[in-house]
């Protein structure tokens, strides 16, 4: 990997950000970090991340609407995205890839295999 991704994290539960910032810090990936989806799209306006990374059931704005409204900025429309969640049974999953998403990602997740199941799912993606 040439340079770090740069992944715009939106997950309102702190310990699981906190879990998940410390799996992924290093150098392969840049974080910005964002407790909710409206926090997300002032981010997301000031910057351009190679990857979304998205909480599914957050307060006022849950995942899949965060990224309606993210791929609305014109500079974020074919970015990636990837949504963490416990629910994860076939028809869930199918709703996620329906509105863009290109993997999931169940939790609870092992932080020790979070960077490399990232990973896995982008190169599947780039083939």
């Amino acid at each position: 990997m040439d340079k770090p991704i740069t992944v715009l994290y939106v997950e309102d539960d702190e310990d699981i950000r906190d879990v998940a910032e410390l799996a992924l810090e290093g150098d392969d990936f840049v974080l910005l970090t964002c407790e909710c989806g409206d926090v997300a799209l002032e981010k997301a306006a000031l910057s351009s991340p190679d990857l979304l990374l998205l909480d599914v059931m957050m307060p006022d704005m849950d995942g899949p609407t965060t990224l309606r409204h993210l791929r609305e900025m014109p500079h974020l429309e074919r970015t990636p995205a990837i949504f963490m969640t416990a629910k994860v049974q076939p028809s869930e999953i199918k709703s996620y890839h329906e509105c863009g998403a290109i993997g999931v990602i169940s939790k609870p997740f092992d932080p020790m295999l979070l960077a490399d199941e990232i990973k896995k799912i982008m190169e599947r993606r780039s083939v």
